[in-house]
């Protein structure tokens, strides 16, 4: 059974009192809470030459409700001709100009950030007064937190800061523009599965400093328009973490959502096709990538010990290469199978573990019945056990999700605890010396 509820922290590098962790992704029983002390908070913002929409930007963070004396603000400027200009106080840092690289940005601003929470907010994206108090809470009482607020649209076309300031005292506000439903329809995210990160936009984002650092922040090969916060997103759940949807933790971005821009049909479709590329080659989510391709980073791991003799490992790994999933095996000589690329000697690199979603251990070959692996694999998804164990075809044989062993591992506590265990036997047929492999490869 999958137990549920916050727990108190045990006691790790973040566990001072009051700090908790949750089971699975309910993170419920702290929607309602604030910490005692407010967190120290770096907002990160993304510029490129445009002061007038930055202006807008910086406006709404100095009327934060978030004590100033706890909050830094920091513009990461993306090679603009000229730099941005800022009040007294807030942090610039900037690179050269080699296109669009907002991934790059903002991680130059976060290693300029001091605080012990990060949030991001785009630099056409303007905070409502309570923005930073409402989308700190969570991480700064749950670190494994990553957090989403709200945007909402508007024209601000011409707007000042003294006009904006008026309309946040309750003056008269802008014309309002459609809000995409997709993101007003995430819901709280209590019950986020693999695919939750598509509710994540670093427009209106936090996490906390150390998991950020913890997973290397943005992955800076994508350049251009879109697809790198939903990678990250992906890989911070993949960590462990906490996917929440904080509602009233608003921002109004200036203009209408990517989609309905009204731009070029053809230009559109170019611009979504690559950040699909982008997001296929990083992200093992079937859905994202399809069928038919290899990939650098596999949705499965397999570590297999290999057989009594060749033979029964190669049957072996083939068998795991026909189960119908996204997998690569580590623990045999790839020169076994004509050097396959799925099959590598050693332990996967640190890239390939930060992106897998499921993780095997098998203590050696097996002859794997339809569906058996994709059975077991799917045991250990969101909502399921953390992690299966038992025997297969009387080998043993241990499945996990890599985000429930990388919380168990950060907290130090047991799977059962957080994220709860089943016992597994699995009919297989056993591979002992020399099996006979013109009978076996063709019915695989």
């Amino acid at each position: 059974m999958v137990p549920d509820g916050p727990l108190e922290n045990p006691g790790t590098p973040l566990g001072e009192p009051g700090r908790r962790f949750v089971r699975g992704n309910d993170w419920s029983a702290l929607a309602d809470a604030r910490p005692a002390v407010p967190p120290t908070v770096s907002v990160v913002v993304p510029y490129y030459r445009a002061q007038a929409q930055l202006d807008l930007v910086l406006a709404g963070l100095a009327l934060q409700t978030h004590p100033a004396t706890r909050l830094q603000v920091v513009v990461a400027d993306d090679g603009s001709p000229e730099p941005p200009r800022v009040p007294a106080g807030v942090v610039v840092v900037r690179q050269e100009d080699r296109g669009f690289r907002a991934a790059a940005a903002r991680n130059l601003g976060a290693r300029a950030a001091d605080g012990d929470v990060l949030l991001f907010v785009d630099g056409d994206t303007v905070p409502e007064p309570t923005y930073v108090e409402e989308l700190s809470a969570l991480p700064a009482l749950l670190p494994d937190a990553l957090v989403t607020g709200r945007r909402r649209h508007a024209d601000l076309t011409g707007w000042t800061p003294d006009r904006l300031r008026d309309w946040f005292a309750g003056g008269p506000a802008p014309e309002e523009l459609t809000e995409p439903a997709w993101l007003r329809d995430a819901g709280s995210l209590l019950e986020a599965d693999d695919r939750s990160y598509r509710f994540v936009i670093s427009a209106v984002m936090g996490t906390t400093r150390a998991l950020f650092d913890e997973v290397g922040g943005f992955d800076e090969t994508f350049g251009g328009y879109g697809g790198e916060d939903w990678e990250l997103a992906h890989r911070l759940f993949t960590a462990g973490a906490v996917l929440a949807h904080r509602e009233r933790a608003v921002a109004w971005h200036d203009g209408p959502d990517w989609g309905l821009r009204g731009d070029h049909p053809v230009a559109a479709r170019r611009e979504k096709n690559a950040e699909t590329r982008a997001l296929a080659r990083l992200l093992p989510d079937p859905a994202a990538r399809g069928v038919g391709g290899w990939w650098r980073y596999p949705d499965v791991v397999v570590r297999m010990a290999p057989g009594a003799d060749d033979d029964a490992t190669v049957l072996g790994v083939r068998s795991l290469l026909a189960a119908g999933v996204d997998l690569q095996v580590w623990g045999v000589d790839p020169d076994l199978l004509d050097g396959d690329p799925r099959v590598h000697v050693g332990e996967p690199a640190a890239a390939v573990l930060a992106r897998c979603r499921t993780q095997v251990t098998l203590s050696g070959p097996v002859l794997w019945t339809r569906g058996g692996l994709a059975g077991l694999v799917e045991r250990v998804r969101p909502g399921g056990v953390g992690r299966v164990t038992g025997s297969v075809g009387g080998v043993p044989v241990e499945v996990a999700a890599t985000r429930a062993l990388r919380r168990c591992a950060r907290w130090g506590v047991d799977m059962s605890t957080v994220f709860g265990e089943a016992a597994v036997e699995v009919p297989a047929e056993p591979l002992g010396e020399h099996p006979d492999l013109g009978h076996w490869l063709p019915r695989l």
